[in-house]
């Protein structure tokens, strides 16, 4: 049996950056995004959101993908929320998300940015963020 830990810091936004995730649809969420990932076997070690988007600590095992976990992750946790009506109007993700490796000595302080989201974004919107993350990671922009 081969023993892998792969850290990866997952962030993706709803569709067009949308403030849909309410305070009461929050914790549902983020409930239900957790039960559906231990039955794929996709372990969230740590997830926290905001209105317009989520971040994950997630490990990967041998089998797993990144694209293909959050295929997985997006595609039924917005199926969720649209067939229980959670919304007055249909939620999605947006298609692209940012993915990022992390060291095992940075995961008390990737779960503590991710666990802080609420307080940093007072300061900071999610496109500052994200901008952040796009020069930090050296990520070269795609104009489509």
């Amino acid at each position: 049996m081969p023993y892998i830990k792969i850290w990866i810091h997952l962030i993706f936004s709803t569709k067009n950056r949308d403030k849909l995730i309410s305070k009461n649809l929050k914790p549902s969420l983020l409930k239900h995004i957790k039960e559906n990932s231990i039955k794929k076997n996709i372990y969230i070690d740590f997830m926290n959101c905001v209105n317009d988007h989520i971040h994950l600590l997630i490990s990967l095992n041998s089998e797993q993908s990144i694209s293909k976990i959050t295929q997985l992750i997006k595609g039924e946790s917005s199926h969720w929320i649209n067939k229980n009506n959670l919304i007055p109007n249909k939620f999605e993700w947006q298609d692209e998300y940012i993915a990022v490796s992390i060291g095992h000595s940075q995961v008390n302080k990737v779960r503590d940015y991710i666990k802080n989201q609420e307080e940093h974004h007072r300061k900071k919107t999610f496109q500052e963020e994200y901008d952040e993350f796009i020069e930090k990671y050296g990520f070269e922009i795609v104009r489509k």
